[in-house]
């Protein structure tokens, strides 16, 4: 089951352990890894961290160590892939709340499968999407 999904930045930050992720959002991937749940990371967040690459905003390994996990049947993350159900489902989270498209398609992630997004991200946390932060 996919319990929450996690945004570009909570995935790299708790798969690199930092400091940045809230305990908050810590705990409830913790928890879903105890329980035997999965939290999705979106598709488009491997595409986001290429362009971060790019931009030297990342380490170059930060994309292989997440694909690692994603290819590790045993890790709590689980791809989520854009598909067309969660391109429909983008049509419930209002541009004018959440206007910058990877994290539009996150929270439409997150409204597909029913739960909350994990993220700092101050737009998505205050429109009407679920949050864990």
């Amino acid at each position: 089951m996919i319990a929450g999904i996690a945004d570009t930045h909570t995935a790299i930050w708790y798969l690199y352990d930092n400091a940045d992720l809230s305990t908050a959002a810590g705990d409830f991937i913790d928890q879903a890894a105890a329980v035997g749940n999965r939290i999705g990371v979106s598709s488009i967040t491997l595409a986001e961290i290429v362009y971060l690459i790019e931009k030297n905003r990342v380490p170059a390994n930060v994309y292989m160590d997440l694909r690692s996990a994603l290819d590790d049947p045993d890790h709590v993350f689980k791809e989520a892939p854009l598909t067309a159900d969660i391109v429909d489902a983008m049509r419930l989270v209002p541009r004018a709340d959440v206007p910058d498209m990877p994290d539009r398609i996150v929270a439409a992630t997150a409204v597909y499968f029913g739960a909350p997004v994990l993220s700092r991200d101050r737009r998505i946390r205050a429109s009407n999407i679920q949050t864990v932060w």
